[in-house]
């Protein structure tokens, strides 16, 4: 009877093991663009859950009763599911898959609701079915009576010497296809493709236990090979800009998830974005300007703007590091006689804003509760953008000047609602609901965005500011590349996806004569070494990894979040080099030169985030003394 028994929890827990594998397997195929370029990946990607399954679910074998690890088994079935689940519900909107951080990140929870509802599907409840199988198989076998002894160590033994077998056999073999793969912790495709899902979160929990210590003993020292490098890559501004805007008001806007590829562009023989043309001509626009974000989004869009820092790999610096001693540009101007504020109509602790702003050194933050917000005046995640700049330049007459002001919109947000009083313009027709939704979303900010700048004029506050406007991140995620290539009308490839991380970078100086298109590489990084020149700051003490764009030392050079960069001639995506005049790949010796400094720039930003180094900073220099001794100050 008890041989039965064991058997009957054995048996239960390889079926458990056979169907969560099954399921994962076929996710991975269904949800996630996974590219597979060889039978041996096809095969990883095949086998990868395999160990993970068989670790957690064998510890049903140390249960006593057949009662109890069924109903281990099937706890543990479920939770295995939920995360599987968390993952494609964060990929259709991300491309990407969740790590620690993001799950700390509840308190953004509540405000996800519209964006959850739009990306579920009836199809995922599937991802569940073996919970329920389990759940009825588990009634069938219940035994008639549901005491028995624990598995025979030999059996446990003999088992788990199979799961570390299974465990070697797949990493090794992974680390034969792709070296150091464990060093890439930035490429989440390549670890899930690898060691898949499980085994990668199991990785995540080590990466951020490491990243907690590194904080804990690190000290002064730890920066001078960053600081070296940074002196040794530091690049002069254009002497001619400097102070060019000096003792002028700062108005900053994020455009919320807005693209390059919109601008002088059409959808339906209809202008997307009509207003912002327009602006552009009477401005200095950057064309080959990109966005760096990672899983932060707009709040790593404004780290990126206010820090010359790279936002983190995994999860948001607002909310892993809000805490950090910043050196931000609200800061630096203070010191110069401004004030500073943020304007977004949303709760103030979304992205952890609450904490991190005062840190930077804004004086006030405007949200939601500053706001007269309506069921009549709001859509999507809130206050539509035509009343949030009616309010918001209410709000910023009474700031003392010169000011340094950030603005935030919405209206332009996943899923892209607007009803039917506001659009301007109609849907493209594609498979893809997102990308139909997205234009006349942007119609909308458009001319929301023209009335904001009428209304600085009608104020008095339009001669005595500079604008910079800026998309903050893009809007069209890869799950929707079949559309995009309908509208753009040729294929998505990962070069032409990369050049699709574009987005506008608008710096608009009323009265100034010299205006124009510069087409040079540049980033999110490089706004505050920009702003600050152009304010008459001497920025050649500053912490940053970015140039004034204005430089003709600037290089044509730009890092993005997971790797990639771009040159003046080539992109670099998907350990592929890609020609900018073909668009087709090419060897990838010419991209070579510059792989190591793209990894270098990302690797000395995160020492200063993760080792929290800027709190030995005094204004010029890295102080000599140690942690403990600045922590007694």
């Amino acid at each position: 009877m008890k041989d039965k028994l064991s058997l009957s929890k054995l048996s239960f827990i390889l079926t458990a093991v056979v169907l969560i594998w099954i399921k994962t397997y076929i996710t991975y195929k269904t949800q996630f663009d996974i590219e597979i370029e060889n039978a041996t990946q096809e095969f990883l990607l095949f086998i990868n859950p395999l160990s993970f399954l068989l670790l957690v679910f064998g510890l049903g074998l140390f249960f006593k009763t057949v009662k109890g690890s069924h109903r281990y088994v099937i706890i543990t079935s479920f939770i295995v599911s939920f995360i599987l689940f968390a993952n494609v519900m964060f990929y259709r909107f991300f491309n990407d898959f969740l790590t620690l951080p993001v799950l700390f990140q509840t308190s953004n929870m509540g405000d996800l609701g519209n964006s959850a509802f739009e990306l579920f599907q009836p199809t995922d409840v599937f991802l569940f079915i073996d919970v329920i199988l389990l759940g009825v198989l588990a009634i069938f076998l219940k035994p008639k009576t549901d005491v028995v002894e624990k598995t025979t160590r030999k059996t446990r033994f003999a088992y788990y010497i199979a799961v570390a077998a299974v465990f070697i056999s797949n990493l090794a073999l992974a680390e034969t296809e792709r070296p150091e793969l464990l060093t890439r912790a930035f490429d989440r495709e390549m670890l899930v493709k690898n060691i898949g899902t499980y085994n990668y979160h199991l990785y995540d929990v080590v990466l951020q236990s490491k990243t907690k210590a590194q904080r804990a003993f690190a000290d002064s020292s730890e920066f001078v090979e960053t600081e070296n490098y940074l002196k040794a890559n530091q690049k002069d501004p254009n002497p001619e800009m400097f102070g060019k805007a000096k003792g002028k008001n700062v108005i900053v806007v994020s455009l919320e998830s807005t693209q390059s590829f919109v601008v002088n562009n059409t959808v339906n023989g209809q202008e997307i974005t009509p207003f912002l043309n327009d602006f552009i001509k009477d401005s200095y626009y950057f064309d080959n300007f990109y966005h760096q974000t990672g899983q932060g989004k707009t709040s790593d869009s404004e780290f990126l703007l206010d820090n010359s820092l790279y936002p983190l790999g995994r999860g948001s610096v607002f909310f892993t590091h809000g805490s950090n001693e910043f050196n931000g540009t609200p800061e630096i101007l203070k010191d110069k006689g401004y004030y500073s504020a943020v304007f977004h109509a949303n709760n103030r602790s979304f992205w952890n804003r609450d904490i991190v702003y005062p840190r930077l050194g804004y004086d006030r933050f405007f949200d939601v509760e500053d706001y007269t917000v309506t069921e009549e005046n709001s859509i999507g995640w809130g206050l539509k953008d035509k009343e949030f700049f009616e309010q918001s330049v209410e709000h910023m007459k009474s700031l003392p000047q010169p000011f340094y002001a950030k603005f935030i919109t919405l209206t332009n947000h996943f899923p892209f609602e607007l009803g039917e009083e506001d659009r301007m313009i109609d849907e493209f027709d594609s498979n893809s609901r997102t990308l139909n939704r997205y234009f006349p979303t942007l119609r909308y900010q458009d001319e929301a965005f023209k009335q904001f700048i009428q209304k600085l004029k009608d104020e008095g506050l339009y001669e005595d500011s500079i604008i910079v406007v800026y998309g903050d991140h893009y809007g069209i995620s890869q799950n929707h590349n079949a559309a995009m290539e309908k509208y753009l009308g040729k294929p998505v490839t990962p070069y032409v996806w990369t050049q699709l991380q574009r987005v506008p970078m608008v710096i608009h100086i009323p009265g100034e004569d010299n205006k124009g298109t510069i087409s040079k590489v540049s980033g999110q990084i490089d706004l505050k070494p920009t702003i600050l020149h152009l304010l008459g700051v001497d920025t050649s003490d500053h912490v940053q990894f970015g140039t004034d764009m204005f430089s003709s030392e600037k290089l044509d050079f730009t890092v993005l979040r997971d790797g990639s960069f771009i040159t003046e001639k080539y992109v670099y995506t998907d350990n592929k080099c890609y020609d900018k005049a073909t668009e087709q790949e090419t060897d990838i010796s010419a991209c070579e030169p510059y792989m190591e400094k793209a990894k270098q720039e990302l690797d000395y930003s995160d020492q200063i985030v993760y080792g929290d180094l800027l709190r030995f900073y005094d204004g010029k220099n890295y102080r000599p003394e140690k942690k403990e001794e600045k922590e007694q100050e």
